[in-house]
């Protein structure tokens, strides 16, 4: 590293800890120091110090190492959402902050807006966001940058994705998973740099406690060749010189093929109050003795050297922002592939149809959790484009940071490890929220679900907590049959912007008639009229997944007989629709409503908010008391033609009264 990349990467670090204090404590005069006065700071400082000098050091030299002509791209991707004030700064350097917000130019005013703002800044808040540079992974979901930049670097290889991961998230199940994992994919150029500085939030990390001989074996041990480079309290340009040797000797080994990691040592929060978490001066209007360590603080990055009173970067701040690049990637148009027409051939044979259809383009990954076999989708295994490991949360990281880049993926599970995908969706339902241009959606196949799986495998809760956030996003698929799950699947995979869930048994045989099929993709349900009496209804069934629609069939012919009642049956293909409004168009005007549904019934009532003003029952999932034979679980929670005929009867009677 020459002597003068060594002072650009001095100069853009001390910029970045600068205006990440500064947007922490002060609200105006952010570049005036020895003026500072108790109406310049902020009566109620928040936000987060700890991660922002060793996040600064990272993205400093990445940027510089990007700029230095290495051949190839470089993207950094920050694991700590805490470290969004360090984006911010970055952003407003570069620009990319205003582009969002004109408030925030490049100048003395938008850099007192952008301290003030801080951190409750409307539609750009604390943490990192997908807009900024290095924002890729918004974070919120703790742990999954690593398998989310395992994911973006996939079939790139002219890209090496560095994620920045603290210590601490070292710790979570997705972070210790994704080392292993990494050895399932045989074309993913990621450079971890671990941050260790010892501490996660409130107390000492176990990594940081780890001599660096420990370290080192533990990463040598998962396949990984480390380097630790440590960085003083005080670092000077050797240190800058050092660790920029490192990251590109990292970087070119990478490109390589090889699994290399830095973990860089540091003390948290050095340059400032060291081991604090969050904000440090938390008084500084009331505590004279605050207000003057932090003119000190701010001061020791000496601003003078490195911004115009007007706020203009200059000497080498300016030669290093001309220098750098932050990466980024912007997802392409998607290729079409052929249209595969279902035929009736069951579950495999028409989802691999429709996945191996899609591989052709070029541009999809499946993602399964050592389940491929069991969910009779055997003969993908050994496919480029298909990969397992049993871990959910490391399998949504690569399919978020696959479909980030623009390219389609779905990942294959049980529904009954579904649920430890909760958090990860909902942070992706809210990173997408803020991403401008659509990406290709985040989609889950979830078979063997509890109705036909043993006691311990019966959770169809991710269903109910997604439809809970009442995300526009998300979709819930329940085909009736297989050709119907080879319609979801393709429409799922050629859909941008949404999170789709599939809930398709794989033992499904029976084939219903296809001649509303159209209308169910496009409305979300459709009346079949081959089941039900013209006019209008005394009793409308409706039915939501493959069982409930075997369940529903079966019993309309004993209800009707029974009660001799006008029964109308509708088919519902998407649960999402329940919430339109328009429900009387297929439900009737004053039928009386049961709803058969595989998940919980409380996810039907949320659906519905109480618009249907008449009888209504809905009967689903039942969590059973102990394990039982399949036969008694659907009669325990009154899922069989019994329990279905004795619900409807209870409704139409309850109409008599």
């Amino acid at each position: 590293m020459s002597v003068d990349l060594a002072h650009h990467a001095d100069a853009l670090w001390r910029a970045l800890t600068y205006l990440s204090v500064a947007q922490l404590h002060l609200r105006s005069n952010v570049l005036a120091v020895d003026c500072l006065d108790e109406s310049d700071v902020k009566p109620r400082p928040a936000g987060h110090w700890g991660t922002v000098p060793g996040t600064a050091w990272v993205l400093a030299h990445a940027g510089l190492a990007a700029g230095c002509g290495i051949g190839v791209q470089l993207i950094p991707v920050l694991g700590a959402g805490h470290a969004g004030v360090v984006q911010r700064a970055l952003a407003w350097m570069t620009g990319d902050i205003a582009k969002m917000d004109p408030r925030y130019g490049r100048d003395a005013d938008g850099l007192a807006a952008l301290a003030a703002a801080f951190p409750d800044g409307d539609a750009l808040g604390s943490e990192v966001h997908p807009e900024l540079p290095a924002g890729a992974y918004m974070g919120g979901w703790l742990g999954g940058a690593f398998a989310f930049a395992q994911g973006m670097a996939l079939d790139s290889p002219n890209r090496v994705v560095v994620p920045i991961i603290g210590d601490g998230e070292c710790e979570t199940p997705s972070t210790a998973a994704s080392w292993l994992a990494h050895r399932a994919l045989s074309d993913s150029r990621v450079l971890p740099v671990v941050h260790l500085n010892g501490r996660r939030m409130g107390g000492p990390s176990l990594l940081g406690a780890m001599s660096d001989e420990q370290v080192s074996a533990y990463a040598r041990g998962l396949g990984w060749e480390p380097v630790v480079v440590e960085v003083g309290t005080a670092p000077g340009l050797a240190e800058h010189a050092e660790f920029h040797r490192v990251l590109v000797a990292g970087v070119e080994a990478t490109a390589r093929g090889a699994h290399r990691v830095v973990f860089l040592r540091c003390v948290k929060g050095w340059s400032g109050p060291i081991g604090a978490h969050k904000t440090p001066l938390t008084d500084l209007s009331g505590d004279p003795c605050q207000l003057a360590a932090l003119r000190a603080w701010l001061s020791s990055y000496r601003p003078s050297e490195l911004f115009e009173p007007d706020a203009q970067p200059v000497g080498a701040l300016a030669s290093a922002l001309g220098a750098a690049d932050f990466g980024s990637v912007l997802p392409g148009a998607l290729p079409a592939p052929a249209s595969v027409p279902a035929t009736g051939r069951g579950f495999a044979t028409e989802v691999s149809a429709v996945l191996r259809a899609h591989a052709a383009t070029g541009d999809l990954k499946v993602f399964s959790p050592d389940e491929l076999r069991s969910n009779r989708l055997g003969d993908l295994q050994g496919e480029a484009w298909a990969h397992e490991v049993l871990a959910e949360e490391v399998l949504l990281g690569w399919v978020a940071g696959w479909t980030a880049t623009g390219r389609r993926g779905v990942t294959i599970s049980y529904e009954a490890f579904a649920p430890l995908l909760l958090t990860g969706l909902v942070g992706q339902l809210k990173q997408r929220r803020l991403v401008k241009h659509a990406l290709p959606s985040i989609n889950l196949l979830l078979t063997s679900y509890g109705w036909h799986n043993v006691y311990s495998h019966g959770d169809p809760s991710l269903i109910t907590a997604l439809l809970g956030t009442g995300d526009p996003a998300v979709r819930v698929l329940t085909p009736a049959d297989s050709d119907r799950v080879a319609v979801a699947l393709d429409d799922a995979l050629r859909s941008t912007g949404r999170v789709n869930v599939i809930v398709a048994g794989k033992h499904t045989n029976v084939t219903h008639r296809r001649e509303t099929i159209d209308e169910e993709r496009n409305r979300g349900l459709a009346v079949w009229r081959h089941l039900s009496d013209p006019g209008e209804p005394d009793l409308t069934l409706v039915c939501a997944g493959d069982l409930a629609a075997a369940v529903v069939t079966d019993a309309v012919v004993r209800i009707r007989r029974c009660s001799g009642c006008r029964i109308r049956v509708v088919n519902v293909h998407d649960l999402t629709a329940l919430a339109d409004p328009d429900l009387y168009h297929y439900f009737g005007t004053h039928a009386a409503v049961l709803i058969v549904a595989l998940g919980h019934p409380a996810a039907i009532w949320g659906l519905l908010r109480g618009r249907l003003h008449r009888d209504v029952d809905v009967i689903g999932w039942a969590e059973p008391p102990f394990p039982m034979p399949q036969e008694r679980l659907a009669a325990h929670a009154g899922f069989d033609v019994t329990g279905v005929t004795s619900a409807a009867e209870a409704l139409l009677a309850k109409r008599k009264r």
